[in-house]
């Protein structure tokens, strides 16, 4: 028996208008759960994310420390008989040592390993820049704030020195600061818990003494 084609018709017509109503309902909770789900993932920590966030905020400082010394520095070198007017080695002086103050409050702790006794050893010169170390017992604990402390008082020193009309002064006060700089630097490298640097063809550098 052949059914009358409007109620074929019909029939087709509430089908379609179901599906229209049922599928992107059942599309968008298949679709809300999805994102959900990415959410709560994405929430996780990253692994060792406190490590390596400390590894980042340590050459933060560092370069926070870098620049207004280099800038200092700069000035000196370019002024005529290394010699600042007392309000520009002011102002230069000033964000020295709030850099330094900045990274003094956030500098590494660098305790040895219990039981091991610190090595009493100058900070490293440049030509004996030792490569970061795996083992805490190698840092002597103070390290970087022991070179933060020496880095402010050459850069004092500078300061007098740029502002006293005497540019025989100029140039120890400059060594001074740069050698103080480079101590900065690597005793916040060593003290840092940072990889050992794995460039190809990089010398490999002495451990301090």
């Amino acid at each position: 028996m052949r059914l009358p084609a409007r109620r074929i018709a019909t029939s087709a017509l509430c089908a379609t208008l179901l599906l229209g109503v049922t599928g992107p309902a059942a599309v968008a909770a298949d679709s809300a759960s999805a994102p959900a789900h990415t959410r709560a993932a994405s929430r996780a920590p990253l692994p060792d994310a406190d490590a390596l966030l400390g590894q980042v905020e340590s050459l933060g400082d560092l370069g926070g420390v870098v620049v207004p010394v280099t800038d200092l520095l700069t000035a000196v070198l370019k002024a005529d008989g290394g010699q600042l007017p007392h309000s520009q080695a002011a102002k230069l002086s000033t964000s020295v040592q709030d850099a330094i103050d900045h990274a003094t409050a956030n500098a590494p702790s660098t305790a040895t390993t219990p039981g091991t006794a610190a090595p009493s050893s100058p900070l490293p010169q440049a030509s004996t820049l030792p490569a970061p170390v795996d083992g805490r017992a190698e840092v002597p604990e103070g390290l970087a704030d022991e070179a933060l402390v020496a880095l402010e008082k050459a850069t004092d020193g500078l300061v007098k020195a740029v502002t006293s009309d005497d540019a025989a002064q100029v140039t120890p006060a400059v060594n001074a600061v740069v050698a103080g700089l480079v101590n900065a630097v690597a005793a916040t490298l060593v003290g840092s818990e940072l990889p050992a640097p794995d460039l190809a063809g990089l010398p490999s550098l002495p451990k301090a003494p």
